[in-house]
C-alpha cells in the first residue's frame, strides 16, 4: 500500500475543501492516487466537495526582502483578513519575498517550483501552498512578484501588511526610507511627469473634457454665454498639468515637509530615485460582497417552498 503522506492529504484538501480525515481515507481507499481520491471525494460529499482554489483570494499581505542590492517584493493573496495574521501564511509569504530576491524566477510557475518546505509540506514552494491550502481552510495565491537588482541601492517599506514599497536609489539611505513612507502614503505613479504613462494622460484629459463639455451645456441652457473654445482648451490642459503634479513623486509635497516638494528635499539630500514599486493589497480583484440579509431571505423562500 502507497504511503500517505501530509502533502498528499494537504494537495488533496485544496482540490476539494474536505477534512483532512475524510482526505486521508480517500487516499488510502485510493491506494495514493489522487485522482481516484478526488473521484472517491465527489461521490462521498457531492457539493460539499467545492474547491477551494476557486474561490476569490482579494485579502492578502505585501511582504519584502532585501540583501544589499538584492531585494524582492511579493503580494499573496487569501480570502479573508482573518489568515492574513495566521503564522504559517506569514511565513510563506517571507519564503516566497526571500527566494524571489534570491533566485529571479521568471513568473508564478517558476517561483513555485523553488526549493522550499514548512509545516512537514514540500519540497517546492508550490507543494507549501498547496498543502497550507488544505490546512487552513482557505485558498490562497501568489499574484505578483518582482526581482530588484543592479539600479543602485535598494530602501523598501510596508505600512502593516497591505502595502509595499521597494526604492531602488542612489545617495543616503535616510531620505530614500523617507521617500519609500511617502509612496506608500501619496501613491504616486510616476518619479515625474514625463514618465506618466499616456494612457493616465489621456483619460484624464478626457474627463476634463467631459466635464467642460458639460459646464457649456448648464451655461446655455441657463442662458449664460458659454466659455471660447480657446478657453476651454486652456482648462483642459491645465487640469491635465494639475493631474500630473498630482501623481509625479517629484512634483509631490514632501509628507514630512509640506514645504518643499520631494524632488527638493532629494536634491538637498545628494539622493536621487531611480525607480519604485508600489503593491497595494488586492489591488484589482474584484471581492465578492456577500449580502446577508439577501442570503437569510433566499434560505427562508426555499424553506417555504420545500415545506
Amino acid at each position: 500500500m502507497a504511503a500517505i503522506t501530509a502533502s498528499m492529504v494537504g494537495e488533496l484538501r485544496a482540490k476539494t475543501d474536505a477534512l483532512m480525515m475524510e482526505c486521508k481515507q480517500a487516499l488510502t481507499e485510493a491506494d495514493g492516487n489522487m485522482e481516484k481520491a478526488e473521484e472517491l471525494l465527489r461521490i462521498k460529499l457531492g457539493n460539499k466537495a467545492g474547491k477551494a482554489s476557486d474561490r476569490i483570494t482579494a485579502e492578502g499581505v505585501v511582504t519584502a526582502y532585501v540583501d544589499g542590492a538584492v531585494g524582492g517584493m511579493i503580494e499573496i493573496n487569501c480570502e479573508t483578513d482573518f489568515v492574513t495574521k495566521n503564522d504559517s501564511f506569514l511565513a510563506l509569504a517571507n519564503a516566497a519575498a526571500m527566494l524571489v530576491a534570491k533566485n529571479n524566477p521568471a513568473d508564478i510557475a517558476a517561483l513555485g517550483a523553488l526549493a522550499y518546505e514548512q509545516d512537514g509540506f514540500g519540497p517546492t514552494l508550490e507543494d507549501v501552498r498547496k498543502g497550507l491550502i488544505g490546512k487552513i481552510g482557505e485558498n490562497m495565491s501568489f499574484r505578483r512578484f518582482k526581482h530588484f537588482t543592479g539600479n543602485g541601492k535598494l530602501a523598501s517599506y510596508l505600512h502593516g501588511t497591505r502595502i509595499g514599497v521597494m526604492v531602488e536609489f542612489e545617495g543616503d539611505d535616510t531620505p530614500a526610507k523617507d521617500v519609500a513612507m511617502h509612496i506608500a502614503a501619496m501613491k504616486p505613479v510616476a518619479i515625474s511627469s514625463a514618465d506618466v504613462p499616456v494612457e493616465l494622460i489621456e483619460k484624464e484629459r478626457a474627463v476634463a473634457a467631459g466635464k467642460a463639455a458639460e459646464d457649456r451645456k448648464v451655461a446655455e441652457a441657463e442662458g449664460k454665454k458659454p466659455q471660447s473654445d480657446d478657453i476651454v482648451a486652456k482648462r483642459i490642459e491645465g487640469g491635465v498639468q494639475k493631474y500630473l503634479k498630482e501623481v509625479s513623486l517629484h512634483n509631490q509635497p514632501f509628507v514630512k515637509n509640506d514645504k518643499q516638494t520631494v524632488e527638493q528635499m532629494l536634491k538637498a539630500a545628494n539622493t536621487s530615485i531611480k525607480g519604485f514599486t508600489l503593491y497595494v493589497v488586492g489591488e484589482g480583484i474584484k471581492k465578492k460582497v456577500d449580502d446577508f440579509a439577501a442570503e437569510v431571505a433566499a434560505q427562508v423562500a426555499a424553506a417555504k417552498a420545500a415545506a
